[in-house]
């Protein structure tokens, strides 16, 4: 999106990695662009397009999926033991993952929506649904929604408002909070407008981090962070961006949920992101917009920090899994207190 001024001209120049960061950080940072751009097959081509995602999954070396997870689900590893399963609604599944110490009578839930829009799911959805669920220490629904290229928007959307659907059935709406990384965290927004809209109630509480949340891509660190985001190419992400709205409008606010009218109603909110964030504005903007609305919302940034983080490997990731479930446990405990004010 583009304006009526001309744009600024930027020398080229080096830009180092910040000294402030923990060794680990600084050693992730130091790989560079993991990504190694390949010309996509046409992307009315679904097959081809499918068989392509797949192979590139694939190529996942050993040792990688841990991180991979990571940048899908948002949050780092702490080994916590789980007990998982899978559940089946409807046309979609979800896994469960319940931390070793959590009992039965601990109604507190967490719906975790994964990014990447076109990868994430099947095992990685149940190792997401560990990581998050001993991250947390709460029960956790890992949505294995289907994908693009054969189940664009609103297939995805629809599947993730399935699931929340379910857990209404069974929990409260305090005790229940929806969360999600990248295209999870738009996913995460929508799905909670969605519900609103549609007249369910609202969750306790949103974990968005690092959100899409303006596929216009109008924000000014798709611009100022290109180049310097190590998980960032700007054609790549067009291509997703493509696969997943499939034409549809992208001003439509549950395709860009910037567009929204947050003063209808939504949860407390916690953002989080990263200061080499392309998706840095993208957060912000999503940060005043709930504001203006009256919409308790934290925003944590991370110095350094690109949009995946770093990979789950540093002091830094395992600081915003405490960060986030810090906020979760004051959003469930308020929630319960106002409860039992209620009765």
């Amino acid at each position: 999106m583009t304006g009526s001024y001309p744009p600024v001209t930027v020398p080229e120049r080096q830009v180092p990695i910040p000294a402030t960061l923990s060794e680990s950080a600084r050693a992730v940072t130091a790989m560079g662009s993991r990504l190694t751009p390949e010309p996509w097959p046409p992307l009315d081509d679904r097959e081809a397009v499918r068989a392509f995602i797949a192979e590139r999954d694939g190529l996942i070396p050993p040792g990688g999926a841990g991180p991979m997870v990571a940048s899908c689900y948002g949050s780092a590893d702490t080994g916590v033991h789980c007990e998982t399963e899978r559940i089946e609604l409807d046309d979609v599944g979800v896994y469960q993952a319940v931390p070793d110490g959590v009992t039965e009578d601990d109604r507190r839930v967490h719906l975790v929506i994964h990014g990447a829009w076109i990868s994430g799911g099947g095992e990685m959805a149940r190792a997401g649904a560990v990581m998050t669920a001993g991250a947390l220490g709460a029960r956790t629904w890992a949505v294995d929604y289907r994908m693009p290229p054969f189940h664009p928007f609103p297939t995805p959307l629809d599947d993730c408002l399935t699931a929340y659907r379910a857990l209404l059935r069974d929990h409260r709406p305090e005790d229940i909070i929806i969360g999600g990384m990248s295209g999870g965290a738009n996913l995460t927004v929508a799905t909670i407008l969605r519900a609103r809209d549609e007249g369910l109630p609202l969750p306790a509480a949103a974990v968005v981090n690092t959100p899409p949340i303006d596929l216009t891509k109008a924000g000014d660190t798709h611009h100022t962070s290109h180049g310097i985001d190590i998980s960032y190419d700007a054609d790549e992400l067009e291509t997703v961006f493509q696969l997943y709205t499939d034409g549809h409008d992208r001003t439509d606010p549950y395709v860009s949920p910037i567009f929204a009218d947050f003063g209808k109603g939504f949860p407390p909110t916690v953002l989080t992101t990263g200061t080499r964030d392309f998706l840095l504005s993208d957060t912000v903007r999503l940060h005043r917009r709930l504001l203006a609305a009256g919409v308790p919302a934290e925003l944590h940034v991370w110095e350094g920090a690109p949009h995946f983080m770093f990979l789950g490997m540093a002091p830094e990731d395992h600081e915003r899994a405490a960060q986030v479930r810090d906020f979760c446990e004051r959003q469930w405990a308020g929630a319960e207190a106002g409860r039992k004010v209620a009765q």
